[in-house]
């Protein structure tokens, strides 16, 4: 426990000393976001803020579990989770880059941003279902009993992989919300190694290893945080959400929890739902009526509350506060 203790404790510190050395950077670089045109009139201020600030907490997520992992099975879990926030977040930093360079609010093109995360989510399925100690089957919460898909593992993998990362994306709108939510989600599932690890002995290395990688992710968007609450400083970007998103799935993956991610996750996939109902009834009515139609005021949803007049702080509170509560409730599955 002292081991991740350290790790949590190292990533805040790297990351909040890596805050006023990149923030400035970025301002020097003129790496600011660009509003979308269409967007909440209330964000038009936020035009010019620095983006690309996930790396840091990107840096300390990559570094520090290769410095307190476990010697003995440090080649297991730990690269795969690793290659995981690398590759999803190298897909965001490019994505970033184009954005920033050519001064707009879109960077890839969707099939440029969706290949590649298909392609990752290939090789880590792939993965997965080839180790042991993973395989093809799932823990199914609430009960002693597991699911095993078989060769179906790897296309639900996949779709668990590219949503979950698509819909960490989505959440990133308020100032704060994703990095608050997810740093409850990795607190939480740093907690689920341990049961795990407690309760089967011969996988406990791997278990402490991914403990401190998810102990160093909440420590680095903690400190990160310092930065990106109301009014933020800067914003992670979609090298940031990226990288949260293949992170927190690929922790779900190794250790066998995916079917959990709907509930610890909820507000991620809250986003992508609701973003989703809003397109498709759009669509619908403008093809049965002539004008289009919108359950929300704007999706996500979360920006359906802030056009409804909720301050941003509240919003966050509100996403935060849910996101402990189930993930109290998912963990009394293990403990």
């Amino acid at each position: 426990m002292q081991r991740v203790i350290w790790a949590t404790v190292l990533a805040f510190a790297i990351a909040m000393v890596l805050g006023p050395v990149v923030i400035p950077w970025l301002k020097k670089m003129k790496f600011g976001q660009t509003i979308y045109e269409l967007g909440l009139e209330s964000h038009k201020v936020k035009q010019g803020t620095p983006t690309m600030g996930g790396v840091i907490f990107a840096v300390p997520m990559i570094i520090v579990p290769i410095l307190f992992s476990t010697a003995d099975q440090r080649w297991s879990f730990l690269p795969m989770a690793l290659v995981s926030t690398l590759g999803f977040g190298l897909v965001g930093f490019v994505d970033d880059y184009i954005k920033v360079s050519k001064k707009r609010s879109l960077g890839l093109t969707p099939m440029q941003k969706i290949v590649p995360q298909v392609v990752i989510s290939l090789v880590l399925a792939i993965w997965a279902y080839c180790t042991p100690q993973i395989g093809s089957a799932l823990i199914v919460p609430f009960t002693d009993k597991t699911w095993d898909l078989g060769l179906f593992y790897i296309p639900v993998m996949m779709f668990v992989l590219v949503g979950t990362v698509n819909s960490a994306n989505l959440l990133d709108g308020v100032d704060g919300l994703l990095s608050g939510c997810s740093l409850i989600d990795f607190a939480t599932m740093a907690l689920v190694c341990v049961a795990l690890g407690a309760a089967n002995p011969e996988n406990a290395g791997n278990m402490t290893n991914m403990m401190v990688f998810c102990g160093a992710a909440a420590g680095g968007i903690l400190g990160f945080l310092r930065f990106n609450t109301y009014p933020a400083n800067v914003f992670m970007g979609d090298v940031g959400s990226f990288t949260i998103g293949g992170a927190l799935v690929a922790v779900a993956m190794v250790t066998r929890t995916a079917l959990l991610l709907p509930m610890i996750a909820l507000a991620m996939l809250v986003s992508s739902l609701s973003d989703i109902i809003q397109v498709g009834y759009f669509k619908y009515t403008k093809k049965k009526t002539g004008a289009g139609k919108r359950v929300f005021r704007m999706a996500p949803l979360h920006h359906h509350f802030e056009k409804g007049g909720m301050p941003e702080t509240r919003i966050v509170s509100m996403y935060m506060s849910v996101t402990a509560l189930l993930c109290l409730i998912a963990l009394t599955m293990f403990f």
